[in-house]
């Protein structure tokens, strides 16, 4: 049952068909200067669909809430979205508005769906919190980005059996 309501929750967290909200504001550009994060995804289960790589505040309220609702609030939220490539390293990069501490979250909808499906899809966040029974906190997954590159490494989690589990797949251990 606790599994259950982790896998819910994680879903409801990025369930919702996905706009274009933030793709603008947190998109990199070549020799731009400023705060960013280049992120590294590590595990992916195979190389179909799209990465989401999501950037909030740190604070709980706003961590993993329903983009639409931080955009109309006037509150940051930043994305940046790549097609899996077929082979390589998988990196994708995002803005952020000012150097501090934010919380990133990174989907890979498998289907490119633009919808997170539990059975399927896989998330993970940044500082690798291990998922247990709910999404992680915000300070969990919190990265002090500085007046440049911040660069990390986010370990994909996928559903893992019939009881809902997240998690790692063993290759990325």
């Amino acid at each position: 049952m606790t599994l259950f309501i982790l896998a819910a929750a994680v879903a409801a967290a990025v369930a919702t068909p996905v706009p274009d909200y933030g793709v603008a504001e947190g998109q990199c550009r070549a020799n731009e200067r400023g705060p960013a994060v280049i992120a590294t995804a590590v595990g992916l289960k195979d190389r179909k669909g799209t990465l989401r790589l999501e950037l909030y505040s740190a604070v709980d309220g706003e961590w993993l809430a329903d983009d639409r609702d931080l955009v109309r609030d006037g509150k940051v939220f930043r994305r940046s979205v790549l097609t899996v490539p077929a082979s390589g390293t998988v990196v994708l990069c995002v803005r952020a508005p000012h150097a501090g501490d934010w919380s990133l979250a990174l989907v890979h909808d498998r289907a490119g769906a633009k919808k997170f499906k539990l059975s399927t899809d896989g998330i993970g966040f940044s500082q690798n919190p291990r998922l247990v029974l709910s999404p992680p906190k915000a300070e969990a997954a919190e990265v002090a980005i500085g007046l440049g590159v911040t660069r990390i490494n986010i370990v994909m989690n996928y559903r893992r059996g019939l009881l809902m589990f997240f998690g790692p797949i063993p290759s990325a251990r």
